[in-house]
C-alpha cells in the first residue's frame, strides 16, 4: 500500500485537474455560457422519491430554475446504492445533465468495488458541496458507562462478544466505525442490515450494542428512551443535535467523520458551464430559505466552490480509502 503523503499528492492532483476541468477548458470565456441551458436541465437522483437525496435535489431544483430561466428537472435512477444513477451522469454528453450524489458515489465507491464502471476522481467535475451531517455513536438504552469515555472502556473489554450494525459493506456507516475501531481500540464484530431502521430496530431489540446512526434517526430514539445517544463524529457539538456530545470530548482523536450529499456535472462538461452553476449552487444553498430548508432535512447547509467539492473529496478519499485498504473491505 502506497504511503499516505504520495497518496494524498496523488489524489490532490487528480482532483484540482477534474474541479478546473484542465487547462484548456478552465480558460474559455465565461462568454461560452451565452445560451445556455438551451433546454430543461436533468437532475439525475441515484434513490426514490421521497429518500433524502430526492428531498434535497427537489429543494435546490426550484431556486436552480429561476436562476436559469428553464425548467429543472428531477430524474430518480434507483440501484445500486446510488452508482447506477452516478455513473448516468458521469457519462452524460448533453451539458444538461448534473447529479445530485453522496459522499459514497463520489469517493469510495470503486475503492470497495472495482467493477463500478465509473471513476469518482476522472469522471466527475465537482460543482458544489450542499449539505453535511455527522453521525451518531448510538447503543441501546441500558447500556453500560456513564458517559462516552466510560462506554468506549466497556466496548474495548467486550472485544468481539459486542456487533455492530450498519446499512451494508462499504457504506459510510460501516467504514466510519471501521475508522473508529482503530481510533479506540474497540472490536465489535459487523452485522449489515437493509438500512437504518432495520439497525435501530435490532439494538431497540438487544441483537446490536452499537452503531453510527444519522442524527435525526438517533435524536429521536434518545429521546423517545429506546436508544441511547453516545457521541456524535465530529470535533464539535453539531447545531443539528446539540444536545449529543461529540466524542472528541470523550478523547476520541482525528475522527471527524460526516455524511455530504454534493452536486457534480460529468466531466464533458464545459469549466464555463461547471463555473456557472457552482457559483449559482454555492448562493442558492447559502440562501436563508434553502439554508432552513436543508436544516429541517437534517443537513447543515454548506455550498461551495467546485475546489471547495474537490478537497473534500480529496480528503475523504484518503481517509476512508485507507480505512478501506487496511481493513480489506470489499463489496459483497
Amino acid at each position: 500500500m502506497p504511503s499516505p503523503a504520495p497518496l494524498r499528492r496523488a489524489l490532490l492532483a487528480t482532483v484540482l485537474l477534474l474541479a478546473t476541468g484542465g487547462t484548456a477548458l478552465a480558460q474559455q470565456p465565461i462568454a461560452a455560457t451565452t445560451g445556455w441551458p438551451a433546454r430543461p436541465v436533468h437532475i439525475v437522483v441515484g434513490f426514490p422519491a421521497g429518500s433524502s437525496p430526492d428531498i434535497t435535489a427537489r429543494t435546490l431544483a426550484e431556486p436552480l430554475s429561476k436562476a436559469l430561466g428553464q425548467p429543472v428537472i428531477v430524474d430518480n435512477k434507483v440501484g445500486a446504492g446510488g452508482n447506477i444513477a452516478a455513473d448516468f451522469v458521469a457519462k452524460a454528453t448533453d451539458d444538461h445533465t448534473i447529479g445530485l450524489m453522496i459522499n459514497g458515489n463520489m469517493t469510495i465507491a470503486r475503492l470497495i468495488n472495482p467493477k463500478v464502471p465509473y471513476d469518482p476522481l476522472k469522471d466527475f467535475a465537482p460543482i458544489s458541496l450542499i449539505g453535511v451531517s455527522p453521525l451518531v455513536l448510538t447503543a441501546p438504552a441500558g447500556a453500560p458507562g456513564a458517559d462516552a469515555r466510560a462506554f468506549l472502556d466497556q466496548a474495548r473489554a467486550a472485544g468481539t462478544a459486542w456487533s455492530y450494525g450498519t446499512p451494508g459493506v462499504g457504506t459510510v456507516g460501516h467504514i466510519g466505525m471501521e475508522l473508529l475501531k482503530s481510533r479506540t481500540r474497540i472490536d465489535p464484530v459487523h452485522v449489515p442490515y437493509p438500512g437504518y431502521p432495520q439497525v435501530a430496530n435490532a439494538m431497540i431489540g438487544g441483537q446490536l450494542q452499537l452503531a453510527l446512526l444519522p442524527p435525526a434517526l438517533a435524536s429521536a430514539q434518545a429521546k423517545a428512551g429506546k436508544l441511547r445517544a453516545i457521541g456524535v463524529t465530529a470535533a464539535g457539538r453539531s447545531t443539528l443535535v446539540p444536545e449529543i456530545p461529540s466524542l472528541a470530548e470523550a478523547g476520541v482523536q482525528n475522527f471527524n467523520l460526516e455524511i455530504w450529499n454534493a452536486v457534480a456535472a460529468p466531466r464533458s462538461m464545459p469549466a464555463p458551464l461547471v463555473a456557472r452553476l457552482s457559483t449559482l449552487f454555492s448562493e442558492i444553498v447559502r440562501s436563508p430559505d434553502i439554508r432552513s430548508k436543508l436544516f429541517q432535512q437534517g443537513w447543515q447547509a454548506v455550498g461551495t466552490s467546485s475546489e471547495g467539492l474537490a478537497n473534500r473529496i480529496q480528503a475523504d478519499t484518503a481517509t476512508l480509502g485507507a480505512v478501506i485498504a487496511q481493513r480489506g473491505i470489499k463489496a459483497e
